[in-house]
C-alpha cells in the first residue's frame, strides 16, 4: 500500500493564479529540488537548508530558465507527510506549474496519486483515519458547520472520544483475562455489575454520537429540497427568493419550467439543495411531459418539500395530485401569492393533508421569516446552533458506531441474564475492534485505499 518513494504533485487549483504551488515529499525531496532549483545565493541548497527555512531563485531546465520561485524547506518529522517536505512556489499559470511539474517528475519524483500525501501523514502516525477523511470534508465544505465540525475532527475531538472509549474497554478485557488466568490474585467477584455500569457510560457516549449524524449530516450536506406545485403557482418565483436573484425565468404562461433547476443557498446557517421542478399537470406537450416525470421522480428522492400553492385560485385535480405524492414525506405547505386575494384557505389544504402551513408572496418575500422558522423548526426542533457539540457527519463513522452499540448491547445482555465472563470478552473486543476502524487503529489496506482515491489530486 505504501511505496517508499519521493511524489511530486501541483498543490494549488488548476487555474491561472498569482502563486502556484509544487509539493514534494519523500526521501530523495530535497535532491529533486536541488537538480531543478538554483538559489540566488548559491550557498544555499535544499539538502543543507535548515528546516522551516526559504530560499529565492529560479527553476531550470537544464540550462533554461522557467520561473522565478521560492523554495521552501521542511525537514522530517515535523512536517504533514512525517518525510522530507519541498515546496517550490512560482507563479501560478497553468502552463508554467505543468512544466515545472514535468521537470520535476523528469529528476527522480513519481507523481502522486490523489491522497497520496494525506495517505502519508496517516501512515507515518501524524493523524488518524478520522483526521484524514475530515481533511477532504474541509475542502469540500458549502457551509460554516461543515467547516466547523471537519477542524474539530482534524484537531482530534473524535479521536479523542474514540481513544478513551477504548481504553476502557481494554483495560477490562484484560482484567478479565488476567482473572481468568490468575484467579488466585484477581476476583471477580462482583465484576459483571461494574462492568456494566462501565459499558452503559460508555454506550451512552456512543448513543449520543450516533444521535448527531442526522443533524450533522443535514448540516454539512444540506437539505435536499424538491419545489413541487402546478405551473404557475410561483415555484421560480420562490426559488428566486431565496437565491436573491432572478434565477429562474417567471412569465404568467403556465408551463414555463420545464426541466428541473437545481441551486444551492444558505439560510440562517442551514444549506437548501433546492430543485425548481417542472408544473406537474396533465399535458399532451411531449418536452413537458418529461419535466414534469422528472419532477415526480425528483418527490421521491426529496428529504423536504416545498408545495407550492396558487392562492389565488381554487384547488384543482393537480393540486390534489400532487397532495396524493407528498402525504408521506416532510412537507411545509406554502400558499402562494398572498399580495393578491387570497381563495384557498389553510383549512381546505387540512382537510387533505396533515401538513405545516404557511401564507407568502414571493415576489415580495413577505412571510419569508415564517418559512425559515419552519424549517428550523422541522429539522432541529428549533435549537440549531454552532456549540461544542461534537457531531458525526460520516456514514462510515456511523456504520462503525451502529456495530459499537450492538456489541455493547450483547455485553450487557449477556450480563443479565448470567453468561461467564469470557463470554464479555468476545463482544467487548469486537466493539474495540469497530470502534479502532474510526481511527484507523486496525484499518485494513483495502478500506484505506478506498477511503484515499477519492481525495483529490495534490493532496
Amino acid at each position: 500500500m505504501f511505496k517508499e518513494d519521493t511524489i511530486a504533485a501541483i498543490t494549488t487549483g488548476m487555474t491561472n493564479a498569482g502563486v502556484g504551488i509544487i509539493r514534494i515529499s519523500g526521501d530523495q525531496a530535497c535532491e529533486v529540488a536541488d537538480k531543478v532549483f538554483h538559489a540566488e545565493n548559491k550557498e544555499k541548497q535544499a539538502s543543507n537548508m535548515k528546516s522551516y527555512t526559504a530560499a529565492f531563485g529560479k527553476i531550470y531546465d537544464g540550462e533554461e530558465i522557467i520561473d522565478e520561485a521560492i523554495l521552501l524547506v521542511m525537514k522530517a518529522p515535523h512536517t504533514y507527510t512525517c518525510e522530507d517536505v519541498c515546496e517550490l512556489q512560482c507563479h501560478g499559470g497553468i502552463v508554467v506549474l505543468r512544466k515545472i511539474l514535468d521537470i520535476v517528475l523528469k529528476n527522480g519524483a513519481r507523481a502522486a496519486e490523489p491522497g497520496e500525501f494525506t495517505k502519508r501523514a496517516f501512515l507515518g502516525g501524524r493523524i488518524d483515519m478520522s483526521q484524514a477523511e475530515s481533511v477532504m470534508s474541509l475542502i469540500n465544505a458549502k457551509n460554516d458547520f461543515a467547516a466547523k465540525t471537519s477542524v474539530d475532527q482534524l484537531q482530534g475531538r473524535l479521536r479523542d472520544s474514540i481513544v478513551d472509549m477504548r481504553e476502557k474497554i481494554l483495560y477490562n478485557v484484560a482484567f478479565i483475562e488476567s482473572a481468568l488466568d490468575d484467579p488466585e490474585h484477581y476476583s471477580l467477584e462482583g465484576f459483571p455489575q461494574k462492568l456494566r455500569v462501565i459499558v452503559n457510560d460508555i454506550l451512552e457516549k456512543v448513543k449520543n454520537l450516533l444521535k448527531t449524524f442526522d443533524n450533522g449530516k443535514v448540516l454539512s450536506e444540506g437539505i435536499n429540497t424538491v419545489i413541487v406545485g402546478k405551473p404557475n403557482a410561483g415555484k421560480s418565483s420562490l426559488l428566486n427568493m431565496f437565491v436573491g436573484e432572478d434565477r429562474a425565468i417567471v412569465t404568467d404562461m403556465a408551463g414555463t419550467t420545464r426541466d428541473t433547476l437545481s441551486e444551492t443557498v444558505n439560510i440562517r446557517g442551514i444549506t437548501l439543495n433546492i430543485i425548481d421542478t417542472a408544473g406537474i399537470r396533465d399535458t399532451d406537450d411531449i418536452v413537458e411531459k418529461i419535466g414534469v416525470d422528472k419532477a415526480i421522480e425528483s418527490v421521491d428522492k426529496a428529504d423536504l418539500i416545498l408545495y407550492v400553492v396558487d392562492g389565488s385560485i381554487d384547488l384543482d385535480e393537480n393540486d390534489y395530485r400532487i397532495i396524493d405524492k407528498i402525504r408521506d414525506k416532510n412537507v411545509i405547505v406554502i400558499i402562494n401569492k398572498s399580495d393578491l386575494e387570497i381563495k384557498v384557505d389553510k383549512e381546505v389544504i387540512e382537510k387533505y393533508l396533515d401538513k405545516d402551513i404557511i401564507q407568502l408572496s414571493a415576489m415580495t418575500g413577505d412571510g419569508s421569516e415564517e418559512l425559515y422558522d419552519m424549517l428550523n423548526k422541522m429539522f432541529f426542533e428549533g435549537n440549531l446552533s454552532y456549540n461544542d457539540q461534537l457531531y458525526i457527519t460520516n456514514a462510515r463513522h456511523k456504520n462503525e458506531l451502529v456495530y459499537t452499540k450492538n456489541a455493547l448491547d450483547k455485553v450487557i445482555e449477556s450480563i443479565d441474564i448470567g453468561m461467564e465472563e469470557d463470554f464479555f470478552s468476545i463482544d467487548l473486543m469486537d466493539a474495540y475492534e469497530h470502534l479502532g476502524l474510526i481511527i484507523g487503529e486496525t484499518a485494513r489496506d483495502d478500506l484505506a485505499d478506498k477511503i484515499f482515491k477519492d481525495f483529490c489530486m495534490g493532496k
